[in-house]
């Protein structure tokens, strides 16, 4: 891709056009631009947003990389790559293998939760009894280890008992 086709070009699109074109909301786009995803438009003489043709391209960029998943930091990066080095290849596989391996344990986590939950399920009886397995092991404070640090960073979540994970072959 020709580094200049992300650059300001014509057609001027206003900023609903834009959204309709790309599948962004308006707000979200006005975000964008505000971190700094996207560069300023032009204005009009009464002070609308005027998007080009680069906006269009890059904005399309974005929302593909948020669909596949990746942070705004990781699409920071890639746009910078697109734009600033001759041969971004290898660094854009850098960044989409460290991706690939959140997805990753993201997918192992989701199965392990996946085995636990239908585990609970399986042992929650359908009488009207008081004591229910299923509400006994969601006050269970081991299943809520592993959770996020608010400061960002990912924590390991630990696996629950064997006894709680049924095995398919």
């Amino acid at each position: 891709m020709d580094k200049r086709t992300l650059q300001d070009t014509a057609p001027r699109l206003a900023i609903g056009a834009l959204s309709q074109r790309t599948g962004v909301n308006i707000e979200t786009v006005r975000y964008y631009e505000r971190i700094g995803l996207l560069p300023p438009p032009a204005r009009s003489e009464g002070g609308h947003r005027l998007y080009g043709g680069g906006h269009l391209m890059r904005l399309n960029f974005v929302r593909r990389a948020r669909d596949l998943g990746f942070t705004l930091d990781e699409i920071r990066a890639l746009l910078e790559l697109a734009e600033k080095r001759d041969r971004p290849c290898a660094e854009a596989r850098e960044v989409a293998t460290g991706h690939l391996s959140d997805v990753r344990a993201k997918i192992a986590d989701l199965r392990t939760m996946e085995h636990v939950l239908a585990d609970m399920v399986s042992r929650c009886n359908e009488d009207t009894t008081p004591d229910c397995p299923l509400i006994e092991a969601l006050f269970d404070p081991t299943l809520s280890k592993g959770a996020r640090a608010k400061s960002g960073t990912k924590a390991k979540r630990p696996s629950p008992p064997a006894s709680r994970i049924e095995r398919k072959s």
